[in-house]
């Protein structure tokens, strides 16, 4: 007797050479719409889904296979007899193979200019619910949803002449996160188009496994990294690997912070990351201007670490770069010398990526905790600088203005207690991560005074100065500037201390922790 498979496929990839494995292991095929013409054009024999149902398509295709003759034929469980006599009871024929991909949803919505009717028209509803039936009866029906699945398939069926039950299992799994994946595209297409809630009961995310990495933070620890679909420009996501090693779970993070802190700059800017942190943001009126600023910002931290640039990397650059050890070189675009130049190192790995936007965006940002998520929206606030207040009795000058809004940007993407030395063009000392913020102080003092890099250096902090130690350490290094968020119960004291060593100070009224 022969066994039943249904095939209905909107990609239609290999699937005439996988219907014929089917027929050769005598399948009696069901097909609609289409999968039937297809087949039907390869002198493949096909029952259609009226022939099964006794009953034609209606709504312009919405209803077809919603009926008993197909979902009692996926969902008899053929271990149980009263299942069994229900199906000759209705002359209903089990299914024990179905192939079923679904509607191009993800893919229509991408299209420019598609209308919200067009988008709807779009969401499968009879694909899912054979998937699903077909899926909870894996004991007894093999259930097919990926293409790249048809090949072995095809070899375990002329190996033992039926599926395996593990086989079926798995399958069934990859139909259930599909399906679930599918939905949670139509919810998040809904949502856009509805009114807006940031913060729903059910949290649905979608992301598609881009690369399984060698390992995670440590080698004992497995990691995969996934991506939206289509992955926004100018992120991570989205860059394109040109040359060298395998990205690690370390240079993914480490690049991320890198492109986040260079959309914050418009003018030609080099961002240097070690460990989460910037270790030096340079910028000019050239890339080389700006790769100069950024590597004399720390000479010795910039080994080992991950480059971002806004700019094409030019070959004088690339020299320069070639002659250190970097891991990561992520820019919008490279000089074919430059290229040359770099790829003759084989374990740097070069990304392209489009140029970051400035734009902020409505985004949001996610951090797992244990048994959790943690939501919140990116730190993207445009600051005005008008809304600034000068709260010491000296203003700051034109030249001190221009470096305390360049290290307010940096400061930002600093693990807090964050402080940022810098001129208008280039950080010149950094002190990240300590549990006391005068600790930072003296961290970003040494570095900058290690450089000779303190004259003319102003000093920016992510959060207040709970005390005036940080002030008074500054000065007596010769800061003549900050900028700060105030807000502390001591913010008087502060002012008093910047009064006494004629520093002109800034409360933004903004913090930017980053934890």
């Amino acid at each position: 007797m022969k066994k039943r498979a249904l095939i209905s496929v909107s990609d239609k990839t290999g699937i005439v050479t996988f219907a014929k494995d089917l027929v050769k292991h005598n399948y009696e095929i069901i097909s609609t719409g289409g999968t039937k013409q297809t087949l039907d054009d390869a002198g493949i024999p096909t029952l259609s889904i009226e022939e099964v149902t006794g009953f034609p398509e209606i709504l312009d295709g919405r209803v077809k296979t919603l009926h008993p003759m197909i979902h009692g034929g996926l969902l008899a469980k053929m271990t149980n007899p009263a299942h069994v006599d229900t199906l000759k009871k209705f002359e209903i024929q089990p299914i024990s193979f179905v192939v079923v991909n679904l509607y191009p949803f993800k893919e229509t919505i991408q299209k420019p200019g598609i209308t919200e009717d067009e988008a709807i028209e779009q969401i499968d509803i009879g694909g899912p619910s054979m998937l699903r039936s077909s899926a909870k009866n894996f004991a007894s029906v093999t259930v097919v949803v990926d293409k790249d699945d048809y090949p072995k398939l095809a070899e375990e069926l002329d190996t033992y002449g039926e599926t395996q039950l593990s086989t079926r299992k798995k399958l069934a799994l990859k139909v259930f996160q599909h399906t679930a994946a599918y939905d949670a595209r139509i919810a998040d297409y809904l949502a856009e188009h509805t009114e807006k809630n940031p913060f729903p009961d059910e949290l649905l995310l979608q992301y598609e496994k881009k690369q399984v990495l060698r390992y995670g933070e440590n080698p004992h620890q497995q990691a995969a990294f996934y991506v939206q679909n289509p992955a926004p420009a100018g992120t991570i996501a989205s860059t394109k690997q040109l040359h060298g090693k395998e990205l690690s779970y370390n240079n993914i993070r480490d690049t991320d912070a890198a492109m986040t802190i260079l959309a914050e700059y418009s003018r030609p800017t080099i961002v240097a990351v070690k460990h989460m942190n910037p270790c030096g943001i340079g910028t000019g009126t050239t890339i080389e201007e700006a790769f100069d600023a950024a590597y004399a910002a720390d000479p010795v931290s910039i080994f080992g670490g991950i480059i971002a640039s806004n700019q094409k990397i030019t070959l004088p650059v690339a020299e320069r770069m070639a002659k250190m050890f970097l891991e990561v070189i992520v820019a919008p675009e490279y000089d074919e010398d430059a290229r040359q130049v770099l790829e003759k190192k084989k374990n740097i790995r070069l990304l392209l990526t489009t140029k970051p936007t400035t734009e902020p965006n409505d985004a949001w940002t996610s951090v797992s905790v244990g048994g959790g998520l943690l939501i919140q929206g990116q730190d993207n606030l445009v600051e005005d600088v008008k809304t600034w207040q000068v709260v010491t009795k000296r203003k700051p000058t034109v030249e001190e203005l221009q470096a305390l809004e360049f290290a307010w940007k940096a400061v930002k993407h600093v693990k807090s207690n964050a402080i940022v030395l810098a001129n208008a063009t280039q950080t010149v000392g950094i002190g990240a991560g300590q549990m006391n913020r005068v600790g930072s102080v003296e961290i970003a003092l040494n570095q900058a005074e290690k450089n000779e890099a303190l004259t003319g250096a102003v000093l920016a902090s992510d959060a207040f100065f709970p005390m005036s130690d940080s002030v008074e350490l500054a000065a007596k290094h010769g800061i003549k500037a900050i900028i700060q968020p105030g807000g502390s119960i001591k913010d008087q004291e502060s002012i008093e201390m910047a009064d006494q060593y004629d520093i002109a100070m800034i409360f933004t009224n903004v913090r930017h922790f980053r934890h």
